[in-house]
């Protein structure tokens, strides 16, 4: 059986973390090996470069540009050392987030040079592509408020202003509008079970192709 790389994106609060479990309790049911990942943060290294992005510090703001290649640098060492060789061992890598995140938060949200981005997202990923990526669309509004009943405290990027996040949720609609066959819109605002039942009817033709 071949592994597949299946990707979760979406704006703050919009389920990726629960959908995420979900989905990989019912792979794992149908006797599936799945690897649960995440960017920033799905390597050693990847641990503290996610402290360095979304710890909040206001007295050292990160630049924009510096944001972007910290970014690269995560998946760099992701896709080398974690993605690339399980998908050689045949499992199933349930990720959340990545090189659409970038494009939306740090081309949208930042307006950075979407050149540069691909540029950067080719030389990362040694050409690795998402198999599906889920888009799970909420509210902006409503995210953030899910993010806020959490008690957790918001992160650098969590506490970006509405208008930022509104440009990031354009970001999503304009690449899954560009590409249909890979992004895969899922209404995140309806029911948990809802939500994964959805994700199920999509991922299951692919099982069909590998199994």
């Amino acid at each position: 059986m071949g592994g597949r790389f299946i990707v979760f994106e979406g704006v703050e609060g919009c389920g990726k973390t629960s959908q995420m479990q979900l989905c990989a309790e019912w792979l794992q049911s149908l006797g599936i090996s799945v690897v649960l990942t995440r960017e920033p943060g799905g390597t050693e290294l990847g641990v503290d470069l996610r402290r360095l992005l979304l710890q909040k510090a206001e007295d050292k703001p990160i630049a924009e540009v510096t944001e972007l290649l910290l970014y690269a640098a995560d998946r760099a060492q992701h896709v080398a050392q974690e993605l690339k060789p399980k998908l050689a061992q045949g499992k199933y890598i349930l990720c959340d987030r990545y090189v659409d995140s970038t494009i939306a938060y740090q081309g949208y949200g930042r307006n950075l040079d979407m050149n540069l981005i691909h540029q950067l997202n080719d030389i990362a990923t040694g050409g690795l592509t998402s198999d599906i990526t889920i888009w799970l669309d909420v509210d902006v509004e409503v995210g953030l408020a899910r993010k806020q009943g959490e008690n957790a405290g918001l992160d650098r990027i969590e506490q970006e202003t509405i208008a930022f996040h509104r440009r990031v949720q354009q970001g999503y609609a304009d690449l899954a509008a560009s590409s249909p066959s890979r992004i895969i819109r899922v209404d995140g605002q309806l029911s948990k079970e809802t939500v994964h039942k959805t994700i199920q009817d999509i991922i299951s033709p692919h099982l069909k192709e590998c199994l």
